[in-house]
């Protein structure tokens, strides 16, 4: 079976450190950590290089046996400044993280390649990949604009995070990822959910904390995977309201690792 992370997202209310341990007895492999918020206000974990913190999560994950996976989550608003990443990068590269996941969030097409270019050229310093994802409600919003975005900026260390929500509720399809370059498909996140979208006032909703454990949904979730490349990076990303914390670690793990037994 291939090798399992966990998004943050699944487990939001968990600090760092207590997600990596509870991830590790779950099961998971990898997580991915939320060192940065999603927008002003948002929930998340801030932690700085070789700080006091930092040296007590790397001895968790060391104990775990887990990794990181990512780190998350910069949105490429036209207000965003490039150099203001570096401390994020440099708290990335010393938990081993393989990525930096970013959002497009300016409609300036030529501002926001020449922004997420520049971000890759900082990272690639770091020896981290930066990860594009698009999101329905997002400027950047379907699989072809992410990746017009990512090929316009030429750069080696760049990819596009493939979210399975995101790609079928943005009307994409497993037969648009067959002239992708797998260079860029380097690390995707499942979950489930019905085959039609919810009305459009509910999209966010449905993705912040409505989504479905693989398997307990009608997405094409394997075809997805058979279109991707073989080692891609599998995380699962399944928020809900009815579970939290541990719990929802465990159920997503049990899930993924049933359904993926059976394709």
């Amino acid at each position: 079976m291939k090798t399992l992370g966990v998004a943050h997202l699944t487990a939001l209310d968990l600090a760092p450190a207590v997600l990596v341990r509870e991830a590790g007895r779950a099961g998971f492999a990898a997580v991915g950590l939320r060192l940065h918020p999603v927008q002003p206000g948002a929930r998340a974990y801030p932690v700085a290089q070789g700080s006091r913190a930092m040296g007590e999560l790397k001895a968790v994950m060391a104990g775990e046996g887990v990794q990181v996976a990512d780190i998350e989550f910069v949105a490429l608003t036209p207000e965003v400044q490039v150099a203001d990443c570096e401390a994020l990068l440099a708290a990335g590269a010393e938990l081993g993280a393989q990525s930096l996941t970013v959002s497009g969030d300016d409609p300036d097409h030529a501002r926001l390649t020449q922004r997420f270019a520049a971000l890759c050229e900082l990272a690639s310093g770091y020896g981290l990949r930066v990860d594009l994802e698009f999101m329905r409600w997002r400027p950047v919003a379907t699989l072809q604009h992410a990746l017009a975005v990512v090929t316009a900026a030429g750069q080696g260390n760049s990819g596009v995070l493939l979210d399975a929500l995101h790609l079928f509720r943005s009307g994409g399809d497993v037969a648009a990822l067959a002239g992708v370059d797998p260079g860029y498909l380097r690390a995707v996140q499942l979950c489930d959910a019905p085959r039609l979208a919810p009305v459009e006032a509910l999209i966010i909703q449905e993705a912040r904390e409505g989504r479905l454990l693989p398997g307990l949904g009608q997405l094409p979730l394997a075809a997805l995977l058979g279109a991707l490349p073989v080692d891609v990076q599998i995380s699962v990303e399944t928020p809900t309201r009815q579970h939290a914390g541990k719990q929802s670690l465990r159920q997503a793990y049990d899930a993924t690792c049933s359904w993926l037994a059976c394709v």
